[in-house]
């Protein structure tokens, strides 16, 4: 049966709000997986039963605050206002008390953590002297505050929102609260770090998503919520991607960290293969749900078997939480492997010798987070593109090469010889800064993701609930969009990138942290294209330059870059030097050198780009006019050039003229 069908299915709304027994069910399993990771815990000899038990709780309120506010913005349909619905509004208000649970787990973590840091007992930091002066040396307890200061403000957001626009914007910095500790924890140390701290937010993310989201659907059901078969079928989409992303993530993860012959006879492995079996069983779970509940309330419009199978469903999610936090919990085994050396531990991998032009091409080392963004993006536009031929529709190959190749241009700076020597040498990393900044961005934008989309995504209908084609016209009319493509801002952002990350000190900083060129690489795509969409983008912009305005902006940023080349190259002084001197690496006799050497580079490598650039502002601009005057030749002949004979006598009139 259709998703349009399966839309149309809603289960009658209960005259009279009854008790859902959710909550005791939320109770009932937070509790089995603190039990879980504290039995565990115990029997692999960690005696932080404390911890184990704050985190499991913790994650439980942070799981339940993501799938209510994934349940809010995406699962069930607003109002054609624009407002929340009134099962929008209840998940959203779900989401506002769990996020207080949340702020007060992460809150009580600090303490917990900075104790079991320094084999102290929790009592003896409940100082505040000493709680702020141990969370200043411990990472993963200043991650615990960071944390706690997102969500107080979706908790605070949660009480204030009323528009599916912002309740968007808090889902989003929900998700983006796992980060600050999923960075910190001991994936993000030694060997294969970048492996182990990538996989590890895929696994977390997908893991919120899910649990999350089967548990909103769940309460969403019990209270008989409208249009459950919709957000039934759009769960069960999310639901097969995220246990996709877990299974592959995790065993990235685990052979990052575990050889295969150790997978039974260590505490680590054996977690690792409970967690497995876990997630074997929560995949058949969910298979049984998309097949038997989401059929069940298409033809009864009775939610009865998708609630049963989705509470089995929640109580077995949250026996793998409690596996996760106590392998969360437990280090991996080092008997028998080899210290890894200063470059291992300070980047995650070693470096075969000095970048030659042959390394890096072809000395790759796959990102897992940027990797895969670009492999999923190129895919997706390949897959719009051919929805648009198969209706018979056209789409310029043209914008399909470009797009393409944008994706691959962050594929090579990232996982080719140039991403894998980047965070170890200046001049490198300015490659790959230049390739993220200046190179990709322009080619995604000539790509029109934007419009290929609004073509090929189908439409909600008069009175069909909004879909993926409403959300994103949302977002490019939103007034974030506005702001960000607003001229001033753009440049701002596309230009002051450059100095104030370099001559700052937040480059310094950044260096030894996996998390921070994560950031870094993010940021270089983002900004620039936010730039470029205005200047040569071929998606509507909420702020549409004319042509002049357009080749105007782009010469304003000109000086900037090349004064920032000029800079690096003239600067006495090494950014990053303590961090760079410590990789010991034989081939680089100066840093300085180095330095200018990636100055050059900044300052040479815009100019290709910009070329680009000039091309197709030139050709936009040819189209332009070739469109204009062929809308003024059909108005023309529409109305006898009446514009034309006005002006002629207008002409006769002023020179006198009686003919």
């Amino acid at each position: 049966m259709s998703s349009e069908a399966l839309a149309d299915v809603q289960t009658p709304p209960s005259p009279r709000r009854r008790r859902t027994g959710l909550v005791p069910l939320l109770v009932v399993g937070s509790g089995i997986a603190a039990l879980v990771a504290a039995g565990l815990s115990s029997a692999t000899g960690n005696d932080r039963i404390g911890l184990i038990v704050v985190r499991v709780l913790t994650e439980s309120a942070a799981v339940v605050t993501i799938g209510s506010l994934l349940l809010a913005a995406f699962l069930v349909a607003p109002q054609a206002s624009g407002l929340l619905a009134a099962d929008g509004y209840a998940a959203l208000r779900t989401a506002g008390w769990t996020a207080l649970l949340w702020t007060f787990g992460s809150v009580l973590a600090v303490p917990f953590t900075a104790a079991d840091a320094f084999g102290q007992p929790v009592s003896t930091m409940l100082n505040p002297a000493e709680l702020f002066q141990a969370a200043g040396l411990i990472e993963q307890a200043r991650a615990w505050m960071f944390t706690a200061v997102i969500v107080a403000l979706i908790a605070l957001g949660s009480t204030i929102v009323l528009s599916w626009g912002w309740t968007a914007v808090l889902f989003f910095l929900a998700l983006f609260a796992l980060v600050p500790v999923a960075v910190t924890g001991h994936s993000s140390g030694g060997g294969s770090h970048d492996m182990a701290t990538n996989s590890l937010l895929f696994h977390l993310v997908a893991a919120a998503l899910w649990v999350g989201g089967l548990i909103a659907l769940l309460a969403h059901g019990r209270r008989r919520g409208a249009n459950l078969a919709l957000a039934a079928t759009r769960f069960s989409a999310v639901a097969l991607v995220c246990w996709i992303v877990m299974a592959a993530s995790g065993v990235v993860n685990a052979l990052v960290r575990l050889p295969l012959g150790d997978l039974f006879t260590t505490n680590y492995g054996l977690l690792v293969v409970a967690k497995t079996v876990a997630l074997l069983l929560l995949g058949g779970f969910g298979y049984l749900q998309r097949i038997r509940g989401v059929r069940d309330v298409v033809e009864t419009g009775s939610g009865a078997a998708l609630l049963k199978l989705a509470g089995i469903e929640v109580l077995l999610m949250f026996v793998t939480l409690g596996i996760a936090s106590a392998l969360s919990r437990t280090p991996p085994p080092t008997d028998g492997k080899a210290l890894p050396s200063t470059v291992e531990l300070r980047i995650g991998y070693d470096l075969a010798g000095a970048p030659t032009a042959f390394r890096l091409f072809f000395d790759w080392r796959f990102d897992l987070l940027f990797g895969t963004a670009a492999i999923a993006l190129a895919v997706l536009y390949l897959l719009g593109v051919r929805r648009l031929r198969k209706r018979g529709d056209t789409w310029p190959v043209g914008r399909t090469v470009a797009w393409v190749m944008g994706c691959f241009t962050i594929l090579f700076a990232t996982s080719s010889g140039v991403g894998r020597y980047a965070p170890a040498m200046f001049s490198v990393h300015m490659e790959a800064h230049m390739l993220l900044s200046m190179l990709a961005p322009i080619l995604l934008v000539l790509g029109g993701p934007v419009t290929l989309a609004l073509r090929a995504l189908p439409t909600s209908g008069k009175d069909g609930p909004t879909g993926p084609r409403d959300w994103i016209l949302a977002f490019v009319q939103s007034p974030v969009a506005k702001v960000l493509t607003n001229p001033f801002v753009a440049l701002f952002l596309f230009v002051g990138s450059f100095y104030g990350l370099y001559f700052s000190g937040l480059f310094d900083a950044a260096l030894p942290n996996h998390w921070a060129h994560l950031a870094m690489n993010a940021h270089f795509i983002l900004v620039g294209y936010v730039f470029y969409w205005p200047v040569i983008g071929i998606d509507p912009a909420p702020n549409r330059l004319p042509p002049l305005g357009r080749l105007g902006l782009l010469f304003a940023s000109i000086p900037f870059h090349a004064f920032f080349g000029i800079t690096l190259m003239s600067s006495q002084t090494v950014i990053g030097d303590n961090f760079y001197r410590s990789l010991g690496l034989p081939w680089i006799s100066s840093q300085l050198e180095d330095q200018r050497l990636g100055g050059g580079i900044a300052w040479a490598a815009g100019e290709l780009p910009l070329l680009v650039v000039m091309v197709a502002l030139l050709v936009q601009w040819a189209r332009s006019d070739n469109r204009d005057a062929r809308r003024s030749d059909r108005r023309a002949d529409g109305d006898g050039d009446a514009d034309l004979a006005a002006y002629n006598a207008m002409l006769r009139k002023m020179s006198g003229s009686k003919d």
